[in-house]
């Protein structure tokens, strides 16, 4: 399993690293060690034959005339991006050197290691990179920079996350996409959308921003940035008072149920959540009374719809309308958030979980501007001296940028950045050392958007002199001095342990059989879920009633959570005269992330960054088509070209992003901040009031 040069074209079996729900497969042609072509799987039921735009351009992505094939060490100031060559073994030696140093002058947990899911393989994500940190003795980094809100909330409610998979859900009759723009973040759900319709289903989609999902919909129900856990109410009130609601399946498989329905039925009408969601109570009605009347049912709801100070919250009241309706009991119906819940991969073992001691210091990543400009800010413990980032770019991608970057300019921080380009981060490496991308490494995959473990094999040799994630903390291990033999482990070993022996939990699921398939079921197709046995929540089922979050100051009951941003939502007429605005910043339909921001190809189709702002709020505020803006408050600013139309909300502006400050300037991040949701203690990008000013 290792690459190796060769005469003759060979094909290696890939799988795209990103953090998408489909995890597409792919096969990789190679002539003379070179990476020719990359061909999508058109017999795997998800990828079926076609890659998204970002991943067909993976091959100039690899031979990137700009990538970073070898250590570099910094000479010019930091930010300035001036670096000069060096080997590997001066690289590791003052590494090493350097972290043995801040561990005896300030203790291990003065080391913060940052990474997310630049790779989403177990291998080259989290494995021996956390032997690393963990016999270290590093901080440990909270990672709730994504999803850990909405997964949360799931976990209380159904105890694992779980639903139907991308390729169960095409025999609905009504599909609802909730807060997410499936045509860019999930494009593989569409052909199976697109058998629904074509057999008679209503496609409807909820999100405050009329994006390309939106348009290409049946119906779309443009609510309040926030306001999705009262939509969700409304509708349970009309299911329940319209006795549209299966109470045999709520009595067999629900706790709580009852104290839900009263709740709903005495402070959830219609009309309280037409005026909190803006929305019509007729689109209320109508929606719940077609949902409540459709057995054939499907919400896939993804994780923009949860990042907001109330974001557990609205998922978990989302979640439980496929409970009320008794959808679960259909083959592919329900509901989606990820599907993470049924791969059992042996994460413990992998990252060697026991070692750290429970007291251990624990950062959240979102709050990395405080732990490196004010440590004793909420973080605690010893102040930040070495950052090791790796498989992420915060400089780019976390809250509160322009913090972030004056962290990372501290002269007394010591910084290492693992990576395959000059990213806004590694421009303030004291050292960054070269990474493999996808084709030069082995590694195995999970997916949250359907059932398929996946395996991804070595194409080429590393370019240059690249090292594979895995690779790079072996030898900072070896160069640190440390001698467990959990750091002699080679990948394949460190495979073998993801998979276990013999898992019962994924049966007939081995190294072997993944290599010769390339990809394995590892659920059967056709289950109902959530409809038997005792679930992993605290009463045993599903939870409409989840009394341990008294226990962190939320009700038991679902119930709306208002964001930050409400008070600015519905005082339109103020906020315009104060130039107001709810920010929201979903993604580029080009980028991943703030991947791809630098291939040419992809960079062009996406163009300047903009900021979509409603004609209404345009006209008053004297700004034209393609005028140049400024979007700013009391933590920062960045520039955008204005796109004026009516695909926004009054009162609500949107920029796609995110693009690299360097040639472009400051990027959105930098007016949004480091405040955590009510659940899972996640980001709230979507949780941001703007003021909008023509230039």
């Amino acid at each position: 399993m290792t690459a190796s040069r060769v005469d003759l074209p060979i094909v290696a079996r890939g799988v795209c690293p990103h953090d998408c729900p489909d995890t597409c497969s792919f096969t990789t042609t190679v002539v003379d060690g070179v990476a020719d072509k990359i061909t999508p799987a058109r017999d795997h039921p998800v990828t079926q034959g076609f890659l998204c735009t970002k991943v067909n351009r993976y091959l100039e992505r690899t031979y990137a005339s700009d990538r970073i094939t070898q250590p570099l060490r910094r000479v010019g100031p930091k930010g300035s991006g001036q670096f000069a060559a060096a080997t590997w073994t001066q690289a590791l030696s003052a590494i090493a050197a350097r972290l043995t140093d801040t561990v005896s002058s300030f203790g291990g947990e003065s080391v913060l290691p940052y990474s997310y899911a630049g790779t989403m393989g177990l291998i080259q994500r989290e494995a021996m990179s956390a032997r690393f940190f963990h016999r270290l003795g590093a901080s440990q980094l909270d990672r709730t920079i994504c999803s850990s809100a909405g997964m949360t909330a799931w976990a209380h409610t159904y105890g694992y996350c779980d639903g139907p998979g991308a390729d169960e859900i095409g025999d609905n009759k009504l599909i609802v996409l909730w807060g997410t723009n499936t045509l860019t973040s999930n494009p593989h759900l569409w052909p199976k959308i697109r058998q629904a319709r074509d057999h008679g289903a209503r496609l409807v989609c909820v999100d405050p921003i009329r994006t390309r999902t939106a348009q290409a919909s049946d119906e779309h129900i443009a609510l309040r940035p926030g306001t999705d856990a009262a939509l969700a109410l409304g509708m349970m009130h009309v299911l329940f008072r319209d006795n549209l609601a299966d109470l045999a399946f709520l009595a067999e498989r629900t706790y709580g149920w009852e104290a839900m329905r009263d709740n709903v039925l005495s402070k959830w009408p219609t009309s309280r959540s037409a005026e909190i969601c803006d929305v019509s109570e007729q689109v209320i009605e109508d929606l719940a009374t077609q949902y409540g009347t459709t057995q054939q049912s499907f919400i896939r709801l993804n994780f923009g719809m949860q990042r907001h100070r109330g974001g557990g919250s609205a998922v978990r009241a989302v979640a439980l309308l496929p409970a009320v309706t008794g959808a679960w009991r259909q083959t592919g119906s329900g509901a989606t958030l990820s599907t993470s819940g049924a791969y059992h991969y042996d994460k413990v073992t992998l990252q060697r979980a026991s070692w750290p001691p429970s007291s251990t210091r624990t950062i959240n990543m979102n709050q990395l501007a405080d732990a490196l400009t004010e440590p004793d800010a909420g973080v605690g413990g010893p102040p930040v001296k070495a950052l090791i980032v790796y498989n992420a770019n915060p400089a780019t991608v976390a809250p509160d940028a322009q913090r972030v970057h004056s962290g990372l300019a501290r002269d007394d921080l010591f910084t290492v950045v693992l990576e395959h380009f000059l990213t806004d981060t590694a421009r303030y490496a004291d050292w960054i050392l070269p990474a493999t991308t996808q084709l030069e490494h082995l590694d195995v995959h999970a997916a949250y958007g359907h059932h398929f473990a996946s395996i991804n094999e070595p194409a080429i040799a590393p370019v240059g002199d690249s090292q594979s994630n895995s690779q790079i903390f072996r030898m900072l291990a070896a160069a640190m001095g440390y001698t467990d033999t959990e750091f002699a482990d080679t990948d394949e070993d460190l495979l073998r342990q993801a998979l276990g022996e013999q898992n019962p939990l994924m049966p007939g699921i081995t190294v072997e059989s993944l290599l010769e398939h390339g990809w394995q079921r590892v659920a059967p197709a056709g289950r109902t879920h959530y409809t038997h046995g005792r679930l992993p929540t605290l009463s045993g089922l599903i939870q409409c009633q989840a009394d341990e979050l008294t226990e962190l100051g939320l009700p038991s009951l679902p119930d709306f959570v208002p964001p930050a941003t409400f008070g600015i939502a519905t005082n339109q007429e103020k906020n315009l005269a104060d130039r107001q605005f709810v920010l929201l910043t979903p993604p580029e339909h080009e980028f991943l992330n703030s991947t791809f921001v630098n291939i040419p190809r992809l960079a062009k189709a996406a163009g300047r960054q903009t900021l979509l702002m409603h004609t209404a709020d345009a006209q008053a505020l004297g700004v034209t088509d393609g005028k140049a803006v400024r979007v700013w408050n009391d933590r920062g600013d960045f520039l955008a070209m204005a796109c004026i139309s009516d695909d926004t909300r009054p009162g609500t502006v949107c920029a796609h992003g995110l693009r690299w400050a360097t040639g472009s300037g400051p990027g959105v991040n930098s007016v949004t901040d480091g405040a955590l949701t009510d659940l899972g203690r996640g980001a709230t990008f979507y949780d941001t009031v703007v003021a909008v000013t023509p230039l």
